[in-house]
């Protein structure tokens, strides 16, 4: 059966951008980071779930909450950077009010005597946060499944293959001049790997890429030649997650749409301390694929731009992955259900 591609609007445009923010990317579940990255009390993390800014933080009772990175007076963020520790209180940038690590509004600092002002009605805004593994995944969204249901294939997936997550050891970002949805594609299929990135494709058995579908994991597997960094193993958590396995450690990359045309690559990297003499290499190997994706993926999306190509058509041997991605956009669009919010 034929299967088209989506319509190249789809890949542009403020309209469609917002509308997958709110009704999209704002009720899936957000990698934010790993629990070790937490290891204190006041230890925080910050990003962006459906453009909408949130804040993780670990409790003095040892509990990890997340709040939208917002404060109650004006809106202030609580926190401008990636991570960091802000002792024992969140305190907003803009004009100082403190507040607890559980959201409790503990300062309006310097603020005057107001009627019917109850700090109580001021507490920040929850959202939902949940692990696995040790992963730290944020959802906005009330009604959302768990994500222990969500993820319950990389669990197989996981435990069959016996995978360990090493320590944190860095994290890097990577700008790309594209849609979001252009990198996603890129990266749910192998077809492409023979032609821009000879390298990789010397490292693994390129004709024997597979791809399947799971719920909502798209695992990738190639057996390795043994002569790279990579273990030959991938997958990819609807929406915006990829998992990229190597001999001694793993990267997770999050996806972070910034604009209809603009996308951010957030690699966390996890190695093994008894390895760290081959990260380098990793990072180098890493660092060459992104850069050959990067290429690509800008000169798809000036073409898509350009107004000539309206739809294409999927290859049935090699873009499943792409088909199934492609499908749950469509109903998205077409179902738009608004995000219930966390009380």
């Amino acid at each position: 059966m034929t299967t088209l591609t989506l319509d190249a609007s789809l890949y542009s445009g403020e309209e469609t951008y917002k509308r997958e923010q709110a009704t999209l990317l704002r009720r899936a579940w957000r990698l934010v980071g790993h629990e070790s990255m937490l290891a204190q009390a006041g230890d925080y993390l910050t990003d962006l779930v459906g453009g909408a800014p949130v804040i993780a933080v670990r409790g003095s009772d040892g509990e990890i909450r997340a709040f939208h990175n917002v404060c109650r007076h004006r809106a202030g963020p609580l926190a401008t950077d990636f991570s960091g520790n802000c002792g024992k209180a969140l305190t907003c940038k803009y004009h100082g009010w403190r507040y607890a690590l559980d959201g409790r509004l503990r300062a309006a600092v310097d603020f005057g005597a107001a009627d019917g002002f109850d700090p109580r009605e001021f507490t920040l805004f929850p959202a939902r946060v949940e692990s696995w593994r040790g992963f730290l995944f944020v959802n906005l969204d009330a009604n959302a499944a768990p994500v222990l249901e969500e993820l319950a294939p990389l669990e197989a997936m996981w435990a069959q293959r016996d995978i360990t997550v090493h320590p944190f050891t860095l994290r890097r970002t990577h700008d790309i001049a594209c849609n979001w949805k252009t990198y996603t594609e890129n990266y749910l299929e192998g077809y492409h790997v023979k032609a821009v990135h000879p390298e990789l494709s010397s490292q693994i058995e390129a004709d024997q890429y597979t791809v399947q579908m799971h719920g909502s994991i798209s695992l990738h597997e190639a057996p390795p030649t043994g002569g790279g960094a990579t273990n030959g193993l991938w997958a990819w958590a609807w929406p915006d997650l990829g998992i990229n396995v190597y001999h001694h450690g793993l990267m997770v990359e999050r996806v972070t749409p910034l604009g209809p045309d603009r996308t951010r690559l957030d690699y966390l990297y996890f190695y093994d301390p008894a390895h760290r003499d081959e990260l380098d290499w990793m990072l180098k190997s890493s660092d060459q694929v992104t850069a050959e994706d990067k290429d690509i993926c800008e000169r798809v999306q000036a073409n898509l731009n350009a107004g000539v190509y309206r739809a294409g058509i999927l290859s049935p041997k090699h873009e499943t992955g792409v088909a199934w991605f492609q499908a749950r956009i469509r109903e998205a669009h077409a179902n738009p259900s608004p995000v219930r919010a966390t009380a």
